[in-house]
């Protein structure tokens, strides 16, 4: 035999027959509370989900899940190595087991490079622009604007 049950509209407990009331809202929807309590917290426009001992509330924290499903085994992804556009599988993994002693010292020695570049080029700039302006013969030598003449 089947037994004919509600839902607290609050708790989302069931309700048997002979227990609980039946409320009716001003829009004429009824209302089924499983207690007094529940009624109570209706009336005082309590939400469920803060309720610790709603349904809500153990549905909105994640309570009683464990018994119906169990956790889902996550794999670890493989990392594969792969070529870039630039450098090879083989330049990749040799720079990767290179010591770090090494690698600073190719790094330094880069940084050199660049620097002595730098110089040069500035060097050339300062012997073009002094070519240019003449060895500096009838130009003006530069005051600063809050001196006056």
């Amino acid at each position: 035999m089947v037994i004919a049950t509600e839902l607290c509209a609050l708790s989302e407990y069931r309700i048997y027959p002979g227990n609980g009331s039946l409320f009716i809202r001003r829009d004429g929807k009824p209302v089924f509370l499983g207690s007094s309590k529940a009624h109570s917290l209706t009336l005082q426009r309590k939400k469920p989900a803060k309720l610790v001992w709603t349904q809500a509330w153990r549905r909105l924290h994640k309570k009683g899940l464990a018994e119906t499903a169990a956790k889902k085994r996550v794999r670890k992804v493989n990392k594969v190595a792969r070529a870039v556009v630039g450098v090879s599988l083989e330049d990749i993994k040799k720079k990767a087991a290179a010591k770090p002693e090494v690698r600073a010292a190719q790094r330094d020695a880069a940084l050199k490079e660049v620097k002595a570049r730098k110089i040069a080029t500035k060097d050339k700039k300062e012997a073009r622009s002094g070519l240019a302006r003449g060895s500096g013969a009838g130009q003006r030598t530069k005051v600063p604007k809050n001196v006056r003449r």
